[in-house]
């Protein structure tokens, strides 16, 4: 028997990739958890993120139109959780989960020093869906540390990436499967 889950569909698509998303505005960062986030294309390479009408990182990538994802392993897992129940409006949260800010190579934003992956965006487009804008980034920089990513994927044996459940609830994959090859 399956059960209806409307109300919740959109963690039917969970556990999804937790990010810290930075923003800045005459010099000022701010940062947020997300984990509504998607690549969109290779070739331009471009990256999806989905921010509330009301947020303070929406307001900033449209004033400046840029923005950075940082991707954090396990240890941040704290700083991901109150980035994601804070404004930025009302306290610098940079501060207050204290991690290092260091600057990006190709935009205005910082990077998340603490984080084990980047990826600076520049502004593409944006739409509005329900309570969310959808940013489009165009990807100028990607960049990882050696030992948690190779060969093109991140090695879950040695790092662990935190991904959001839903509410405070979140998981960390640590194993690599593939199928089994079988003759069609």
């Amino acid at each position: 028997m399956k059960i209806d889950v409307l109300d919740n569909f959109h963690r039917l698509l969970h556990p999804r990739a937790t990010v810290f998303v930075v923003s800045s505005w005459n010099d000022k960062p701010n940062m947020m958890t997300c984990a509504w986030n998607m690549p969109v294309s290779k070739d331009p390479p471009m990256v999806a993120i989905a921010l509330s009408h009301e947020s303070y990182t929406n307001e900033l990538i449209r004033k400046s139109g840029e923005f950075t994802i940082n991707i954090p392993d396990e240890k941040l897992l704290n700083a991901l959780w109150i980035c994601g129940t804070r404004s930025g409006r009302k306290v610098d949260k940079v501060k207050l989960v204290g991690l290092k800010l260091s600057p990006s190579r190709k935009v205005k934003p910082p990077i998340v020093e603490d984080c084990i992956g980047h990826l600076e965006c520049k502004l593409y487009k944006f739409f509005e869906v329900g309570e969310c804008t959808v940013f489009i980034g165009e990807v100028l920089e990607a960049y990882a540390s050696e030992e948690a990513f190779s060969q093109g994927i991140w090695d879950v044996k040695r790092i662990r990436l935190p991904t959001h459940l839903g509410g405070v609830r979140f998981a960390i994959p640590t194993e690599v499967v593939k199928p089994q090859k079988r003759r069609l």
